[in-house]
């Protein structure tokens, strides 16, 4: 495969130290390729996930990944795209946090075979370092002028208020010494990122040089942004993360069905493993019968299987089947939560299920779907009343624990679209 070309019609080759060289580069056989990954949070969102998937194409393409967290970078924190100065973070939550997205990283490579992934540490060489001898033996090669000439360190010394600390200023020689440092121990010749790390990775480029490790190479992808500018991968509720514990597959899901047409495209060929061949075959389906959606369900579908699996698909498609009337049982919690987020709820005793249980009328009202016992009866004479999306159609009706459609909760419905939960703890 010509991973470069590759690249480029999927829109992903935003910036390149050499077009040409690097192409041929890549053609000479096997290469590695590294990207870093600083572990802010205990977890991975979606914009760590282009320059993943980049790092996913050039292993099937037959070149090597070096995927590394940056323990020792991120104890400092990239100012890269940042207006002020991040907080910084204790060993210990340093620590918490890598376990946290290793799985993560991990979870998208290849660890076998030929062109196995390496899964690396910085954190691991620069505590070898005291001070005064990383200064004296790599800060000497380091011009300041080169720092000061990046846009993202012109960018926060121009505000007057805030700055920048020494302790920011000094991120970038650390990223720069571990393009120096692979390309050493491991042989790497490419470092791969998004946009905002530019900066970064031609300073690292530009100390092997100083350092006699010439002839590296850097390529970074366009930040995962919508088409009238702002950033993907953010709701009202915050980021989409890759975890299932901080955000569903069912969440995940409706996230990606949701992009807009504008969009939908650009993300097919930036997060997907489709063809350009079905990309195009899948627009002309949503041009000829935009109201299916056709693009925006194989996209959900595609990072959703990705992402969490069959089982996690599965979950999301059973979620959304759900809001067309599809019978809910055997659910979690969390599950219910998310696909009834904007619902309202009501908590109830849980006793109230015990012995003769709770009333379906008086569930209707209490859950707010009926505004009094009479109203209540009525809906459940004209066949409106609903438990866990099942008919009701005994007004005598009593509602135990076995009508729970998860540990705690039962969903109401009212006529075709007005739902409430009850939560009985």
């Amino acid at each position: 495969m010509d991973i470069f070309a590759e690249l480029d019609w999927r829109g992903l080759v935003h910036q390149t130290t050499d077009p040409q060289n690097l192409r041929q580069w890549l053609s000479e056989g096997s290469q590695i390729v590294y990207a870093g990954f600083d572990p802010t949070s205990d977890g991975l969102h979606v914009g760590n996930f282009v320059p993943l998937m980049m790092l996913r194409r050039f292993q099937k393409a037959g070149h090597r990944p070096i995927v590394l967290a940056g323990g020792a970078t991120g104890m400092i924190g990239d100012p890269s795209g940042k207006s002020e100065e991040r907080n910084l973070l204790s060993a210990e939550q340093i620590e918490h946090n890598l376990e946290g997205i290793t799985h993560e990283l991990g979870q998208f490579l290849d660890f076998d075979g030929p062109q196995a992934a390496r899964l690396v540490n910085n954190y691991d060489w620069m505590k070898e370092w005291d001070y005064l001898t990383f200064l004296r033996d790599i800060g000497k090669h380091f011009p300041v002028n080169v720092m000061l000439g990046k846009e993202s360190v012109k960018a926060r010394l121009e505000e007057t208020e805030t700055g920048m600390s020494y302790t920011e200023f000094s991120y970038m020689l650390l990223q720069a010494y571990d393009f120096v440092h692979l390309s050493k121990t491991h042989g790497c010749g490419l470092q791969v990122g998004g946009s905002d790390q530019w900066g970064n990775i031609t300073a690292g480029i530009e100390l092997a040089r100083r350092m006699g490790e010439g002839g590296l190479h850097g390529l970074t992808c366009p930040l995962l942004t919508k088409s009238d500018g702002t950033k993907m991968g953010k709701t009202e509720q915050g980021a989409i993360w890759l975890s299932p514990k901080k955000t569903s597959p069912y969440v995940f899901y409706q996230y990606w069905y949701n992009t807009e047409d504008a969009d939908v495209d650009a993300c097919l060929r930036m997060l997907t493993e489709l063809s350009e061949e079905e990309i195009t075959s899948i627009a002309d389906e949503r041009a000829n019968a935009p109201q299916q959606r056709r693009s925006q369900q194989e996209l959900a579908s595609s990072l959703t299987q990705l992402v969490h699996g069959d089982e996690g698909l599965q979950k999301a498609n059973k979620a959304s089947e759900v809001l067309f009337g599809a019978t809910i049982e055997q659910m979690s919690d969390t599950d219910l939560t998310d696909i009834f987020a904007d619902v309202p709820s009501q908590e109830l005793a849980r006793d109230q299920l015990a012995d003769g249980g709770l009333s379906i009328i008086e569930a209707l009202c209490q859950s707010g779907l009926a505004k009094s016992k009479s109203d209540a009866r009525r809906t459940v004479d004209q066949g409106g009343a609903y438990v866990n999306n099942r008919r009701v159609e005994d007004q005598n009706r009593s509602l135990t624990q076995a009508d729970l459609a998860s540990e705690t909760v039962m969903v109401l419905r009212s006529g075709k679209k007005r739902y409430a939960l009850l939560k009985f703890v």
